[in-house]
Parts: C-alpha cells; sequence; structure tokens
C-alpha cells in the first residue's frame, strides 16, 4: 500500500472521466487488471488483457466506453486509459524527491549554472559550461561532462553519462588522430533520459534532443544527431552521427539508425530494425529476419539479395 488514500470521484474527476458504480469507493493503489486486489484501480488498454476484465478483483477499472459493457465492478470511462492511468500513477509517488534531506556531494565546476529548483542525486559530476534548468532531476550516478544545457522539467535516470565525447579519428598512419568535440548537448524540456544512456556532444554544431524526448535504458546517441520533438525510443537502440530525426519518431527495442541521414516525422521503426537509407515518407518500417539455421540462412541472404538487385 502506498500511503495514498482516494475516493473514486477524486480519480474520475482528476481524469476528466465519466464514473460508474459507487463514487465513494477508496482507491489506495494501482496494480495490473490480472494481480489487483480490493482497494486497487486497474486499467484496460491492450485488448490482451480484455480476458481480465471479468475476472479482476480490482475494486475498479479505467475503461474505453467500447468496453464499458463488460464491466463488472466500478470504473472510469475515459477515451484514453493508458494516457488517464499514466495521469493517476503521479498520485502514488512515494518519494517525489528520492534525495531529499541528503547532504549534497556532487561536484559541479564553476562555470555551470543549476537552477535553484533542480535536485541533484549523489555521486553527480557536473562539468564546464552545463545548465540545468527549473525543476529538472539529475538522479545518481550521472556525468555531465562538459557543454551540456537541460531544460525545465526534465529527468535524467542513473549512470547515464550526457556530454561525453563523440567518436571521431581522422586515420592516420600511425594509427587515428582524435578530432576533439567542440560542440554542445543542447537537451530541451520535459526530455526523460533513461539509466545508463549515452549521448555525445557535438563534433562542432550540437546534439540536439528535443522538447518531450523519452528515451529507455540503455540508448546511445552519436554526436550531431538531432532527435525530434516528442520521440520515443526503447531499450538499447542506437543512433549514428549527423543522423537528423523529425518529430514523433518510435523506435523498438535493439533497432538503430545509420549516420547522415534524414528521417521525415512520425516514422515508426520496429524492434531489431537496421535503418540505413533516409526516410521521406511516413510510415511504419520494419526489417526483422527470424532465427535460421546457419546454413538456411545463407539461402534467404542470396535470395534477398538478387531481390534487392532487380
Amino acid at each position: 500500500m502506498s500511503g495514498h488514500l482516494y475516493s473514486l470521484n477524486d480519480l474520475a474527476i482528476k481524469v476528466g472521466g465519466r464514473l460508474v458504480g459507487d463514487s465513494t469507493t477508496e482507491i489506495h493503489s494501482i496494480s495490473t487488471i490480472q494481480n489487483a486486489s480490493s482497494g486497487c484501480i486497474s486499467f484496460l488498454a491492450n485488448p490482451k488483457y480484455k480476458k481480465y476484465l471479468s475476472q479482476t478483483k480490482a475494486s475498479a477499472v479505467i475503461i474505453h466506453p467500447d468496453n464499458e459493457s463488460h464491466l463488472e465492478c466500478s470504473g472510469i470511462i475515459v477515451d484514453d486509459p493508458y494516457a488517464a492511468y499514466a495521469i493517476i500513477s503521479s498520485l502514488f509517488i512515494s518519494f517525489k524527491n528520492p534525495y531529499e534531506n541528503m547532504a549534497k556531494n556532487f561536484h559541479a565546476h564553476s562555470t555551470s549554472v543549476i537552477h535553484e529548483t533542480a535536485i541533484i542525486g549523489p555521486n553527480v559530476y557536473i562539468g564546464p559550461n552545463c545548465v540545468i534548468g527549473k525543476d529538472s532531476i539529475i538522479h545518481a550516478n550521472c556525468s555531465l561532462v562538459m557543454n551540456v544545457e537541460i531544460g525545465e522539467n526534465s529527468i535524467v535516470h542513473a549512470n547515464s553519462v550526457l556530454g561525453s565525447d563523440g567518436f571521431g579519428y581522422a586515420a592516420d598512419p600511425t594509427g587515428y588522430l582524435k578530432i576533439e568535440q567542440l560542440g554542445n548537448l543542447l537537451i530541451g524540456n520535459n526530455v526523460e533520459i533513461g539509466a545508463a544512456c549515452t549521448i555525445d556532444r557535438g563534433a562542432i554544431e550540437h546534439t540536439e534532443i528535443h522538447d518531450g524526448v523519452k528515451l529507455d535504458n540503455q540508448v546511445h546517441i552519436a554526436h550531431n544527431v538531432i532527435l525530434g520533438q516528442n520521440s520515443a525510443i526503447a531499450a538499447s537502440c542506437a543512433i549514428a552521427g549527423s543522423t537528423v530525426i523529425g518529430k514523433n519518431l518510435q523506435m523498438g527495442g535493439l533497432s538503430g539508425i545509420l549516420g547522415h541521414l534524414n528521417i521525415c516525422d512520425n516514422v515508426l521503426i520496429g524492434a531489431h530494425t537496421l535503418i540505413t537509407k533516409d526516410i521521406d515518407m511516413p510510415g511504419d518500417y520494419i526489417g526483422i529476419m527470424p532465427a535460421q539455421e546457419k546454413k538456411d540462412w545463407a539461402k534467404s541472404a542470396v535470395f534477398i539479395k538478387k531481390r534487392n538487385a532487380k
């Protein structure tokens, strides 16, 4: 139990939903529809879980009007149950500031500016020429290496490294010559960066993460990438350098985008997909090859190569 208690009427007002059933029902927590118990509120957003609706022990369920006739307990009727769940989830946070009253043990360079409302966790390094905006949160063990600007209401989760050197080298007879990374990393407002992400600062111009972007854990974004507003990237994805991406990208886990490409607005990329060319038409792109025995894959590869040559 979270320690929070709301009436069902309170929650319906919060999400602008239509209440059915007992408005005085007390809700103390949120749970999945299949594991809920009395006092919990749940939600049905994915049709795959509809089978649990008649069995749930939740006191109430957030549901779309199309499924209202199948509701056997109290509920809140909304057009977007998943969005309503997101709003209600904010009411049940136990620790809005987990670092409250903790002694400050982060290091900030004298050239950096941290807004007085920002929350900085333990063991954080903030290098030169960094700016952290109003109400942003930097969780434990993060590094802002240099030339990083973070806007308002943004969150960086534990162990992420921002403003690291991009992968820039020039071939030389003796090996490789390092290209110094002189640009910035600009992160907008309402951005959330998952745990153990790495985002490089620009080489000459800037790496840009625009407002509303959401990154899952272990995402890598290389130098000079521009990632458009309200894009969402799942875990273990990578975007190579100097690629420019429009608004509303959605990228499934373990996917990649090669460097120096242009991706238009409203592109969806399926899991395990590698984008190798520009995309100039919105749509849903996927290129998954099911696992095969090695000899079978060799035959498939020949067939694909012939098809692409036509």
